[in-house]
């Protein structure tokens, strides 16, 4: 293996998620495709030019058990250069922030705060 090359959502309200994942958090859509067969919405957006993010739409998708200490995927991390501008950037779309935490092994700051399905998402401090 050589790296991850995408990451995939399935959304419970697509064009609520794609609002956020494009206007909130500022990913480009590479292409869309609605597949009439299963009645579902692909969304390929990418950051940076190089991250990959898939959403999905399907009827009535089942709920899934969230937060960062629940089974399965833990959280989907971006790095950031500043996390004090990046919570303010969020606060301007009224998207809650959990408070800020220290990672005791790298002295690093991070926060979580959800997309609009709950999915813990990161904001990891690298700048």
């Amino acid at each position: 293996m050589r790296r991850v090359h995408h990451v995939a959502l399935i959304v419970s309200d697509y064009e609520r998620s794609k609002r956020f994942y494009t206007e909130v958090l500022g990913y480009r859509v590479a292409a869309e495709h609605y597949r009439a067969e299963r009645d579902s919405w692909k969304l390929d957006l990418t950051l940076a030019g190089c991250d990959t993010l898939e959403l999905f739409s399907f009827p009535d998708p089942p709920a899934r058990p969230s937060g960062p200490e629940a089974t399965g995927l833990r959280h989907l991390a971006f790095a950031v250069d500043d996390l004090d501008h990046a919570i303010t950037a969020l606060a301007a779309h009224a998207v809650q922030v959990e408070p800020v935490r220290v990672d005791p092994t790298t002295g690093r700051r991070y926060t979580f705060f959800p997309d609009p399905d709950g999915l813990p998402l990161e904001l990891y401090e690298e700048g």
